[in-house]
């Protein structure tokens, strides 16, 4: 019963398929792999985005840094929500990739930023002139952190108060095909439709050993990437192992069924948490995350069985009243089954 992340959930089998797979004999070295040709042109098909660049790297932390690199200047700043993964779980890679931009923080529910909220900030930066951090960029995180998705309209919002400004948007899509199931919108109503100028595409929290790309739908900042890319140290020599676990993905909708899988766990914890006495949500259930409170005997009996999850905020103890509810986040992953999310259920309701 593990649900401290996605990322603690094996890779799918047909990943690690195309890994052996692409291991046989030689291949061309730093992207330009045969295999990275046909990823290109499906992820290209997928988005709608024929004149797209595409590139891979290892980790989501990378993709996210240097998509920020490329959409502002060390001098700009980043709007994006007080609890955006860049914020929360970057180590201030944004900042540092970027050469010093800095991260201008939102409030908003359940971690996604209301327009009106991003048009005050946006409006209130720069009025110093050269004293002052200048307007950059907006980043948006989909799925948030808190588990909650942005619609295509609700995207699409937010893109229109960026573009008021002349800024640029980037979408931090680590659980991008979450959100994208949940919301039923394709693609390109997701992203370059409804305004978004970069992508970080994230495989590795579903169902990927190691790969996210990058999709820039305005080619014209494909060069500064690349080198960015290099120059960052983030361009992988033997990139067809990369390239297989990306093509694996996308074959057969491969991404679109884990993705199902995962928030169809979610769906079925956050219902079941719901339904016990003293247990209620802290944030909606949209993707594969659930945010929920209930009993700290319920607590104990969890963890003395050996379930993993994370108490949220951390400062909580198991230690005090068994009725006191204690909060936490629980992750479901494409390889979490209805068997283990009942054996928790029937633990967690223990008095």
């Amino acid at each position: 019963m593990n649900f401290a992340s996605d990322n603690t959930s094996a890779a799918a089998p047909e990943i690690m398929a195309a890994i052996s797979a692409a291991n046989g004999g030689s291949a061309m070295p730093y992207g330009q792999d045969s295999i990275m040709e046909r990823v290109r042109a499906r992820l290209r098909e997928v988005f709608e985005a024929p004149e797209a660049a595409v590139y891979l790297v290892a980790t989501g932390t990378a993709a996210n840094a240097l998509s920020c690199a490329i959409l502002t200047q060390p001098w700009g700043a980043i709007f994006c929500h007080r609890n955006a993964h860049i914020e929360e779980d970057e180590c201030g890679a944004p900042e540092f990739y970027t050469g010093g931009s800095k991260l201008v923080l939102i409030d908003g529910a359940h971690a996604k930023m209301p327009p009106e909220a991003l048009r005050a900030a946006i409006a209130h930066t720069a009025r110093a002139g050269v004293h002052n951090v200048q307007r950059g960029m907006v980043s948006i995180t989909n799925a948030t952190e808190n588990g909650t998705v942005y619609s295509a309209p609700e995207v699409a919002a937010l893109c229109a108060v960026a573009r008021n400004f002349g800024l640029p948007v980037h979408m931090d899509g680590a659980r991008f095909t979450n959100a994208l199931v949940a919301a039923g919108c394709t693609p390109a109503e997701m992203t370059w439709k409804a305004g978004v100028d970069v992508l970080s595409f994230g495989g590795t929290k579903n169902g990927c050993l190691g790969v996210e790309a990058v999709i820039i739908f305005d080619p014209a900042k494909a060069w500064e990437f690349e080198l960015r890319r290099k120059r960052g140290g983030h361009l992988f020599s033997k990139h067809r192992f990369l390239s297989a676990q990306m093509e694996a993905y996308l074959t057969n909708d491969l991404w679109l069924d884990l993705a199902r899988r995962a928030n169809r766990a979610a769906a079925r914890l956050s219902l079941g948490v719901k339904a016990l006495p003293g247990a209620s949500l802290t944030h909606p259930t949209e993707g594969n995350t659930v945010f929920a409170q209930w009993p700290r005997a319920g607590h104990k009996h969890a963890h003395a069985a050996g379930a993993a999850y994370y108490f949220w905020p951390f400062d909580q103890s198991l230690e005090g009243p068994p009725e006191a509810p204690l909060a936490a986040r629980l992750v479901c992953s494409w390889s979490t089954s209805a068997a283990e999310v009942d054996q928790f259920l029937a633990l967690i309701a223990r008095s």
